[in-house]
């Protein structure tokens, strides 16, 4: 019957990854219940995601799995499930300081992975975004480019610095390939597991001791335009969120007006 969470799932237009995480967690739970899915209840649901966290299951991926269960067992089957997610602990996310986004920049000796880390600081893009992103998305002389069916199935715009664009000219002046980062195989996008190879790579010639992933650098995107005194909402457009306290995190990230304040000890 999953035939059926997928058909929803994909009417009311959730993303690839999450049609396929949804499916997965389904698969997983129903293989380990050894019921029919008409005869599984709230209870067999709680038990199985108490199990998971006694397991040492993150509270964030148990979160997920219990979304993935409620939306099937609730929207396709029917049933009456009311089950509350786990609390997932907040956490600030990890920002690089403007220096270490120059040591990356530096670090970079292949001119494709410097645009894949001028890109991603550029604009802030999600990886699947910048995966999938082709050169005919670029609107280089206007300094924008464009999120196709990003995350909700939304089109955006972003933006492009100055300097990134005149790399992107010269790299994609001869590109035969839709694909901006073409993989391997005729066609097809680079492979996720390549990108983040690529920025742990550089971060990692840059002698930075932080765990740096693509998301980093969304992040230090997002802080560092914050502090250089762009509107929250604006933020919010440039990243594509739905809500603007996802957006808002950020206000609690940036530290530079805290940096300012002296401490007493120093006023005796």
């Amino acid at each position: 019957m999953l035939h059926r969470l997928e058909s929803e799932l994909k009417i009311r237009g959730f993303s690839p990854e999450t049609i396929k995480a949804y499916i997965l967690h389904n698969e997983k739970f129903l293989d380990s219940i050894k019921k029919k899915p008409r005869e599984i209840t709230e209870r067999d649901i709680k038990e199985y995601l108490g199990e998971l966290l006694s397991r040492k299951y993150s509270p964030r991926t148990v979160s997920l799995i219990r979304a993935s269960l409620v939306f099937y067992f609730r929207e396709i089957l029917g049933k009456n499930i009311k089950i509350r997610a786990p609390k997932v602990p907040f956490t600030l996310p990890s920002v690089l300081q403007k220096d270490e986004v120059r040591a990356m920049l530096n670090s970079a000796k292949d001119p494709k992975h410097k645009i894949i880390i001028k890109l991603l600081y550029s604009s802030g893009l999600r990886l699947s975004e910048l995966q999938k992103m082709k050169v005919s998305d670029l609107e280089l002389n206007q300094k924008i480019g464009w999120v196709r069916k990003g995350k909700g199935q939304k089109d955006r715009m972003i933006i492009l610095s100055e300097d990134l664009c005149q790399d992107l000219k010269k790299y994609v002046e001869h590109k035969e390939e839709d694909y901006l980062f073409p993989g391997r195989k005729e066609n097809h996008p680079i492979s996720v597991r390549q990108i983040q190879k690529i920025v742990k790579k550089v971060a990692e010639g840059a002698g930075l001791k932080k765990n740096v992933h693509v998301h980093t650098l969304r992040h230090s995107f997002a802080t560092h335009l914050l502090e250089n005194g762009t509107d929250v909402r604006k933020i919010q457009a440039l990243l594509g969120h739905a809500n603007l306290n996802t957006t808002q995190i950020y206000t609690k990230v940036s530290n530079t007006e805290l940096r300012k304040i002296k401490s007493p000890l120093d006023e005796l």
